[in-house]
């Protein structure tokens, strides 16, 4: 599992492509903990902490399957949640 980092994106948007992997999204918080963002509440909690000005300034995901890497690549590359 790569690292992806991620900047300056919409969390709804970001929500909604969570909603369409198929496996487990980790954030990974500057202390090292792994929220599964399959839970809303790990949502919440690492939404909360990390939000500045609207938007996620910046944060470090992990895919437990590489498609969901893909999307992960593409929303931070295109903002695209359709794919």
């Amino acid at each position: 599992m790569d690292r992806i980092s991620l900047h300056n994106f919409n969390v709804r948007d970001f929500s909604e492509m969570l909603a369409s992997c198929k496996g487990d999204v980790y954030m990974i918080t500057p202390e090292g903990d792994r929220l599964n963002l399959k839970s809303k509440l790990c949502q919440i909690i690492g939404f909360t902490a990390l939000i500045q000005g609207g938007q996620i300034a910046e944060a470090k995901f992990e895919c437990s399957e590489p498609e969901d890497e893909a999307k992960l690549y593409r929303f931070n590359l295109f903002g695209d949640t359709k794919s």
